[in-house]
């Protein structure tokens, strides 16, 4: 009888550890069950297919505006800490000294989730927060922020809201800075997208999501600074990669903001990607396939669309109209030879005719879809 219970003992223990180690391979490659046992989605990029993962994801190139792929774009869900990414842009426009220094308030100590540990009575500015809150996702700096530039987390987020309308993100909605699951507290990826390319476009907040390591103060801590490490690992996963912002609530899932600017040609990429457990993996795959497939070309100079025009009943029989504005976009191969650009001028116009004075428009259109127009003075 002792026998048999010693070798039911054994199996027992046996299969205990077995589970046990496929529990630790699944932990260890996590990325490769994630992709074999999650659903997949197929989304064009350019001519390229790629099979994703995310509950929602979009791909938009950040100077130009245009989305290069979407899925489930448009669908209201949560965002976690990606909320930090808005927090740091209406904290940039809304500083008027970023290295002021301030005393941390009670409210940001302690803060639930991840932190760098702030402590009220020390002193910070704004611009040493932004990195505790875009490097290590601190969410006692998005508390400390929010009472620095607003007076309080309500009248942070209102700031936020009226920020989201003002560009265009129109299905967004804060109720927090950082992004504690709140069922009122939501966004879409294609908001995210427009936000994300909106705040790329400042140097600040540029230099603080590349940032990969960086040292601030810690004045009431065993040591004097705190040495903060960027959690964003798509970093250093591709040369080109600049940003953004990684998010995680059980509720919201894996969540994250990544973008990369190629220097030949100034391809700016920002790939949004909602509920998505390999998210650093996937926002490399879609980047580079977008990559592949797409270059920047420059349609209209910087200095504007020029055409001479005709006038009569003048000394002078001719004119030169421009217009003001440069434009550049992303393109495919194919759809190079789709480019068209027109103009509504007339053949002949009559005297007099003042400087400034609209006379028409520049228009482009790919594939006979008007992609971009502007006067031409």
């Amino acid at each position: 009888m002792k026998k048999i219970s010693l070798y039911v003992f054994y199996a027992i223990a046996f299969i205990l550890a077995m589970v046990a180690g496929s529990f630790c391979l699944i932990k260890s490659f996590g990325i490769a069950y994630y992709t074999s046992r999650e659903q997949t989605t197929p989304i064009v990029i350019g001519e390229s297919t790629f099979n994703t993962t995310a509950k929602a994801m979009v791909l938009i190139e950040a100077n130009s505006g245009r989305i290069l792929a979407s899925h489930n774009g448009q669908e209201q869900l949560p965002m976690a800490s990606l909320t930090k990414i808005i927090t740091a842009i209406v904290a940039i426009e809304n500083c008027q000294d970023l290295d002021v220094k301030h005393e941390i308030p009670q409210q940001a100590q302690g803060v639930e989730g991840s932190s760098i540990y702030l402590k009220a009575g020390e002193h910070l500015s704004v611009r040493e927060l932004l990195y505790g809150l875009m490097l290590r996702s601190g969410n006692d700096s998005a508390v400390a922020i929010a009472n620095i530039i607003a007076g309080g987390v309500d009248k942070f987020a209102t700031m936020c809201n009226e920020f989201c309308k003002k560009i265009g993100a129109i299905s967004t909605h804060l109720v927090n800075p950082h992004g504690l699951h709140s069922d009122e507290h939501y966004t879409t990826a294609h908001d995210l997208a427009i936000i994300s390319a909106y705040a790329l476009k400042n140097d600040i907040f540029s230099q603080v999501v590349s940032t990969k390591q960086k040292r601030i103060p810690n004045e009431l801590g065993k040591y004097d600074h705190r040495d903060l490490i960027n959690k964003n690992r798509f970093l250093k996963m591709l040369s080109d990669a600049d940003g953004v912002k990684t998010g995680y609530t059980k509720k919201a899932g894996r969540c994250f903001v990544g973008s990369a600017t190629r220097a030949s040609d100034g391809l700016k990429l920002v790939c949004v990607l909602l509920n998505c457990n390999p998210m650093f993996q996937e926002c490399k795959s879609i980047v580079e396939l977008a990559q592949q497939n797409y270059k920047m070309h420059t349609l209209i100079e910087d200095d504007g669309y020029e055409s001479s025009i005709n006038v009569k009943n003048s000394k002078q029989m001719s004119a030169m109209a421009k217009s003001n504005k440069g434009f550049s976009y992303p393109l495919t191969n194919s759809e190079v030879n789709q480019i068209q650009i027109t103009n509504t001028l007339k053949t002949m116009y009559d005297a007099p005719i003042k400087t400034d004075q609209i006379l028409g428009e520049v228009q482009i259109f790919l594939d006979k879809q008007l992609i971009f127009c502007d006067n031409i003075y």
